[in-house]
């Protein structure tokens, strides 16, 4: 065990987490994967506008992603250094700003810089709001703060795309892209009238090095490293299921555009239920054996999708593994950032940053995987799911510390995850 260079974290307690800054924080991590998916029914029309082919519009998508990735690495690290109020809120006007290109954007490679810009600057909302929930709570309460907050953000990029479907008539792609800089701003406004200081002078790293001081610090972190990997591999079968999605329900299963809706809403429908009710049951489970128990029911969820597709079984038997691997996600995200994060609480922006990097990295090494077999075949899609699941589930096994079998008593309890001493120090 070496002890953390920076100063000891903020105080932080396991009192439940105000509501305001709940639902603020769970906006400002829906709002990248809303600014990913609400503007893709209008690729048609920004073709014709921009004079581009397919693959110059897919740059603007590309682009967000980058930029949402590398700058998780960026934000993180300076919210440890400059506090998490100043660089949410810089990074949040210059979403605004960057918004606002984009939708007045003369040309694609206008709009190409853009959106680069905006997804660099959108990542500080997702990782510094998860550094501001280690901040102010531990233990079950981060547990279950982090679990409604990721339900939100996993719910957003299933559902964006058949809201932006709804606006692409009346508005078109530059009113979609319209729509997410309001959305910009009415989080900007949420940070400046909810969110306060939640990380002193007195705990900040300091020195010309802490950049990578502090990361060297968290990647040796090994207790940190297996909820990480769960996490991310998690995200990776969300993913893996948005991108087959349109192409197995209605290509394969055979429904209408209308009934895809319905399926998405369905599934969208049991992740937030399995959010809710994990938040729930956290009061009285420890965390680690909520992950292991809800992996364990996506890992045969999608092995059992496996199996259907490579029998030539009917194709309306496929909407149930899915519907049960998708909900599962409600019950291992959350738990698994919390976990994660308590381990690293002296320097969250930096553990927040290395977290949402990985997950956006796998996410992204994912999705084109699902198109191999091509657009009629659900196999592929569900080998790919399978194999997320299984690395998570073996990371859940080996990378999670065996929760005790007593039942716990709450938080403050000696079971609650903020007991654990390696809130203030690094395993290496």
């Amino acid at each position: 065990m070496t002890a953390w260079v920076t100063a000891p974290a903020a105080p932080a307690t396991g009192a439940p987490i105000r509501w305001p800054l709940l639902l603020v924080l769970a906006s400002l991590a829906a709002l990248a994967p809303v600014a990913t998916d609400l503007y893709l029914p209008g690729f048609p029309a920004m073709e014709d506008a921009l004079g581009a082919d397919a693959s110059g519009v897919q740059l603007t998508l590309t682009s967000f992603l980058v930029g949402l990735a590398f700058g998780q690495l960026v934000m993180g690290p300076l919210s440890d250094r400059y506090g998490r109020r100043v660089p949410l809120l810089v990074s949040a006007t210059a979403c605004v700003v960057a918004g606002v290109v984009c939708a007045l954007a003369p040309s694609l490679g206008v709009l190409v810089v853009a959106r680069l810009v905006q997804g660099f600057a959108g990542a500080g909302g997702m990782v510094i709001g998860r550094a501001v929930i280690a901040d102010v709570v531990t233990g079950r309460a981060a547990a279950r703060a982090f679990t409604l907050m990721l339900t939100v953000g996993g719910v957003a990029p299933v559902l964006a795309p058949l809201v932006g479907g709804f606006l692409a008539g009346p508005v078109g792609w530059r009113g979609m892209l319209w729509t997410v800089v309001a959305l910009c701003v009415a989080m900007l406004v949420g940070v400046l009238l909810v969110i306060d200081e939640t990380h002193p002078p007195s705990a900040r790293s300091t020195g010309a090095t802490s950049w990578a001081r502090d990361l060297r610090a968290v990647v040796a972190n090994r207790a940190y490293r297996g909820p990480v990997a769960v996490f991310a591999c998690s995200f990776a079968v969300m993913m893996a299921y948005i991108s087959a999605s349109p192409f197995v329900y209605q290509n394969v299963v055979g429904l209408s555009e209308i009934a895809y809706g319905v399926a998405f809403g369905v599934n969208a429908g049991g992740l937030i239920a399995a959010g809710w009710f994990t938040s729930r049951l956290v009061d009285r489970v420890d965390p680690r054996r909520l992950v292991r128990i809800a992996i364990t029911v996506q890992l045969l969820a999608t092995v059992s999708f496996v199996l259907l597709a490579a029998l030539g079984a009917p194709g309306w038997t496929y909407p149930v593994p899915i519907f049960l691997a998708v909900t599962a996600n409600g019950g291992i995200m959350g738990n698994a950032a919390a976990l994660a994060m308590a381990e690293v609480r002296p320097v969250a922006g930096t553990g927040s940053a290395v977290l949402g990097f990985s997950q956006f990295a796998l996410g992204a090494l994912v999705s084109p995987l699902v198109g191999l077999g091509g657009s009629g075949s659900a196999l592929v899609p569900a080998v790919v799911m399978a194999c997320a699941s299984a690395l998570g589930f073996t990371a859940s096994r080996v990378g999670l510390p065996r929760p005790t079998s007593a039942a716990p008593a709450g938080p403050g309890s000696a079971q609650d995850v903020a007991s654990s001493s390696s809130t203030e120090t690094a395993t290496s």
